[in-house]
């Protein structure tokens, strides 16, 4: 008889918890940094100003991304306990209730009821708690909210992307900055996004055509604002 040596197989789903904090730290470092710094030269500041503009962006905008996701993060980790607290209740007050319900899942997903009631039963027997979690209200291992991973991971790739942009002001001349900036946000956000879908296994070019036209959408409009208030002060 053959032995069952475990699942080995790998899928995307598994890195979906820190996949999206990384992804929405590096994005939103390279665009609101690389917005800044464009903005603030098109309104004629001096190389030292949009330096500390973006230096204070990274530092700002790395903490908010970990506040917020911690934040975020943790009111779905709470809402996640709450539902599995109500759930471990429901199967010691009404097990036969919890059982049916179960069964009714399973008919629902293509089982034969007499088959769908086996599972139920052998599922229960098991452990009947993570059945009716991953089941009932589809919360799984790697689905589950992770309130550190999530903000540390968020403020990590943050300072990473907007370093990006930072670095590219002083390596390029003040007259280069806005062009330079711009395109090369507009590289790295194209590299990011191919990256991540790669990374999730999806198709790269929707997601590298996604995060260019936000990013340019938003540089765009923050020098048009830098350099009208230029033109008036």
């Amino acid at each position: 008889m053959a032995r069952y040596h475990g699942h080995t197989e790998r899928h995307a789903i598994a890195r979906i918890s820190w996949l999206r904090a990384a992804v929405l730290g590096a994005n939103d470092g390279i665009v609101s940094t690389a917005s800044l710094i464009v903005g603030v030269a098109a309104a004629a500041a001096t190389r030292d100003s949009i330096l500390l503009t973006g230096a204070a962006g990274l530092v700002a905008g790395a903490m908010s991304m970990a506040a917020g996701e911690y934040v975020s993060v943790s009111s779905q980790a709470d809402s996640e306990a709450a539902d599995i607290s109500k759930e471990r209740q429901e199967l010691i007050d009404t097990p036969d209730h919890e059982l049916a319900e179960l069964t009714a899942i399973y008919v629902a997903r293509g089982l034969e009821k007499e088959l769908a009631q086996q599972v139920a039963v052998q599922m229960t027997a098991h452990d009947a708690l993570a059945a009716h979690t991953r089941d009932e209200l589809g919360i799984s291992e790697h689905t589950t909210a992770k309130p550190i991973q999530a903000a540390l991971t968020s403020a990590a790739t943050f300072s990473v992307g907007a370093a990006l942009p930072l670095a590219t002001v002083i390596l390029v001349p003040s007259s280069m900055i806005i062009p330079t900036v711009s395109i090369g946000a507009l590289v790295f956000l194209g590299l990011l996004g191919g990256l991540g879908a790669t990374t999730g296994g999806a198709k790269p070019l929707p997601a590298v055509l996604r995060v260019t036209f936000w990013g340019a959408l938003a540089m765009a409009l923050t020098a048009g604002i830098g350099h009208f208030i230029g033109a008036s002060i």
